[in-house]
């Protein structure tokens, strides 16, 4: 395994994101001097919190999984996650809402969304539900010590043992055709195959390995922190502060001097330089490349990546409740091929949206005045290489995806707002997303595993990267574990604190 060369006495991390947390927490744990920078005035990256007239809104991800890993990371300087944050497994964790009224949830206990799926679709398809849990996890178990949890640099490291595994199992084959091995109805395949939007992928397209995803999000269980996902950000930063980090929040960084192949310092917009003998940077990889190190260092191969379609998010705070609310809904609509062909390969906004709504006042209502709620309601939608012009298609699409809010059961929606927000393509773009995609580079076969662009900036000795656009991928737990791999970078094999109890998920 390749490791920064020279002295490491001093990291400087450039961005308090998830990732670059997880990589302090480990650094700070092994003794070495760790200075964060980050531009915004808290930690968390996209990983933020908004509060609008007494309303709190998550404004990234909303659904946490494999809370394991923020335990593993917390544990390097001797912390207890159970000390620091208060989570709750949600049950139902996803409540499925399809276009022909049918309604089925996934519960927190595989047996009772086994009996929800034969109540609803019959025996035969609770069989095959039973049998494809076991199928996800024996693909997260092959997948996850040797390659999402690993050091993978070239195509070479993926000849281990657990790889025939993979093969066996059918992970090189496409997603939905192994997902109908096991589920033939149209409701089910749908919500068990739509998580690969999460990797920037089609289902039909993707292939079967990033099951692993439905895994942690139906299997193994989708957790709610109070305070949301910011909240663990912030109780990841104290924890490296209390144990000797320094975190300098309001602090843009504006370069990386470099010096005969080696970061030497980092130079903020202000006019500082600050000493550094590695560098890591948690900002998103293109734009990391481009904006803050020497043009030469860029791999040509940046040029050509391909991004996971983007989302328009509106937050918003509303009197109003849908009559059976839960924390997580999914609201399919009818058109199911049609959409990823839309955002995926014609650049167009969907004819028929599906969405989520995540709704956190329903499991911690001072999320929220009495009698409102807090909505945060994301539809996919093309990246920024789609010519859409979202200055002026963004107070459009606000309208459309309140009326298919109201459609989908949240009456009166519309006139019960009382604060809201929306983000769009363009807006992801302003917060420092290459092509406005918040979801990195999708997870092509060319762009996944030692395919995915290094956590090492080639041609420079100690530049690290963490993140979602580097190694393993896009997702809070695989963010978390880029921060540990960033770390094991530093410090050598396994001393970046391997990431324990992951295969039986304590």
């Amino acid at each position: 395994m390749r490791t920064v060369t020279g002295p490491t006495e001093h990291v400087v991390i450039v961005g308090a994101g998830l990732g670059g947390l997880s990589a302090a927490l480990r650094l700070t744990g092994a003794g070495r001097r760790v200075t964060v920078l980050e531009r915004a005035d808290a930690p968390g990256g996209r990983a933020g919190s908004l509060r609008l007239g007494g309303y709190r809104f998550d404004t990234g991800p909303t659904v946490l999984t494999m809370p394991a890993l923020i335990a593993d990371a917390l544990d390097c300087v001797g912390e207890d996650l159970d000390r620091l944050l208060t989570l709750r497994r949600l049950d139902p964790m996803y409540r499925a809402r399809f276009a022909d009224g049918s309604v089925l949830d996934v519960r927190a206990d595989p047996a009772d969304t086994e009996q929800a799926i034969r109540e609803l679709c019959g025996p035969a398809e609770a069989a095959g539900f039973r049998r494809f849990a076991q199928f996800t996890t024996d693909m997260f178990r092959a997948q996850m010590r040797d390659f999402i949890d690993a050091q993978v640099d070239s195509p070479l490291a993926l000849l281990r043992p657990s790889l025939a595994r993979v093969a066996a199992l059918g992970g090189f084959r496409r997603l939905d055709t192994v997902v109908g091995r096991y589920l033939r109805d149209p409701r089910t395949r749908r919500l068990f195959s739509f998580q690969a939007m999460y990797a920037g992928l089609d289902p039909h397209e993707a292939l079967a390995l990033y099951a692993v995803i439905a895994y942690m999000d139906s299997v193994a269980g989708v957790y709610h922190v109070e305070g949301g996902p910011h909240a663990v950000a912030v109780a990841m930063a104290q924890a490296a502060a209390r144990h000797g980090a320094t975190f300098r929040y309001g602090v843009e960084v504006s370069r990386v001097e470099v010096r005969n192949g080696r970061a030497v310092a980092v130079h903020t917009a202000d006019g500082e330089r600050v000493r550094a003998d590695v560098v890591i940077l948690n900002p998103d990889l293109p734009v990391a490349y481009r904006d803050l190190l020497p043009p030469s260092a860029a791999p040509a191969r940046l040029g050509r990546l391909r991004y996971s379609p983007s989302c328009f998010l509106l937050l918003a705070g509303a009197r109003v409740a849908h009559p059976e609310a839960t924390h997580h809904t999914i609201h399919f609509g009818r058109a199911w091929r049609r959409t990823f062909e839309e955002i995926i390969r014609r650049g167009e906004l969907m004819s028929d949206p599906s969405f989520l709504v995540s709704t956190p006042s329903v499991t911690e209502p001072s999320a929220a005045p009495v009698g409102g709620h807090s909505y945060y309601a994301l539809f996919p939608t093309p990246n920024l290489t789609a010519p859409l012009d979202w200055s002026v298609i963004g107070p459009r699409y606000r309208d459309e995806a309140v009326a298919a809010l109201e459609r989908a059961g949240y009456a009166g929606f519309a006139a019960a707002i009382e604060v809201e927000q929306v983000t769009t393509p363009a807006d992801w773009r302003g917060r420092g997303l290459a092509a406005g995609a918040p979801f990195a580079a999708a997870h092509t076969f060319s762009q996944t595993g030692p395919f995915r662009p290094s956590n090492l900036a080639p041609g420079l000795e100690n530049v690290v990267f963490t993140g979602s656009g580097t190694r393993p991928g896009v997702g809070v737990p695989m963010v978390l574990i880029s921060g540990r791999l960033a770390a094991e970078r530093v410090l050598g094999r396994d001393r970046g604190y391997r990431t324990r109890a992951l295969i039986n998920n304590r």
